[in-house]
């Protein structure tokens, strides 16, 4: 497989995310549902608290890319869903650092929602991988 950032202007790098990302060649692709902070079982956890929540929001995503054999770097899309975009912009580092660390630069969508699926719950990373 071989991934290609398409980047026609280079702002978002900084930012950490690619344009587009070309994928050919590839073997498989993971569509992995919305992840939010639940726990294991099934339970909202870190109410009212953004950091919390995008901490385990990422950790239940690179759960489910564990199971199927990739991780982070593997991201070749990421889409992010929040209730507060002013707030998780404070926290972002968090994602951001994740994802540089894995050496990962998704194309990346963030989108303003007035609600997530779960009361209480305000961010939401739904992501695509291909290995």
């Amino acid at each position: 497989m071989e991934r290609t950032a398409v980047n026609p202007v280079t702002w978002s790098v900084e930012m950490g995310f690619n344009q587009g990302e070309l994928v050919s060649g590839q073997t498989r692709t993971l569509y992995c549902s919305g992840q939010t902070a639940m726990s294991e079982d099934g339970k909202p956890e870190h109410e009212g608290d953004m950091a919390g929540q995008l901490a385990l929001a990422l950790a239940n995503l690179e759960g489910v890319l564990a199971e199927a054999g990739m991780s982070l770097a593997d991201l070749v899309r990421l889409n992010v869903y929040t209730t507060d975009v002013d707030l998780l912009f404070q926290h972002y580092g968090v994602l951001a650092g994740k994802l540089g660390a894995s050496g990962a630069a998704p194309a990346t969508t963030m989108l303003g929602v007035t609600r997530l699926a779960i009361p209480g719950q305000m961010v939401e990373l739904e992501g695509t991988a291909v290995a």
